[in-house]
């Protein structure tokens, strides 16, 4: 049975910082490139970072980029997210989604952390 788990998230003032993580099992986790999303009520689920396979190819949304850093650690089959100089807008819910990169479709997806950022 494949599981996502994403954890780290919560309440955090404007300027702040968070770290969420994606624990993945189940899954042959060097097989799949590693994907964090967002949703906010109301709209469509959005791209927020992605990290390749191998961990050598990066993707950022540009209203993230500068601020966030995606990583994956491969001995414990985790990815991380790295969220800095958060803004109010950056409050939603965030996913991590494993995509197989052949296809480039979403094969699994955690249930979602909040992040909620106050201003």
């Amino acid at each position: 049975q494949v599981q996502l788990v994403e954890s780290g998230g919560g309440l955090v003032q404007a300027g702040g910082s968070l770290r969420l993580s994606c624990a993945a099992s189940g899954l042959t986790f060097s097989s799949y490139d590693m994907d964090w999303l967002r949703q906010t009520p109301g709209k469509r689920r959005e791209f927020v970072a992605a990290m390749n396979v191998y961990g050598g190819r990066t993707s950022y949304a540009d209203s993230v980029k500068g601020r966030f850093t995606i990583s994956r650690d491969s001995a414990k089959n985790t990815v991380y997210l790295q969220m800095n100089s958060l803004k109010p807008e950056d409050t939603a819910v965030y996913y991590c989604a494993a995509r197989y990169s052949s296809t480039n479709t979403y094969e699994y997806w955690g249930q979602g952390t909040q992040v909620t950022v106050s201003s």
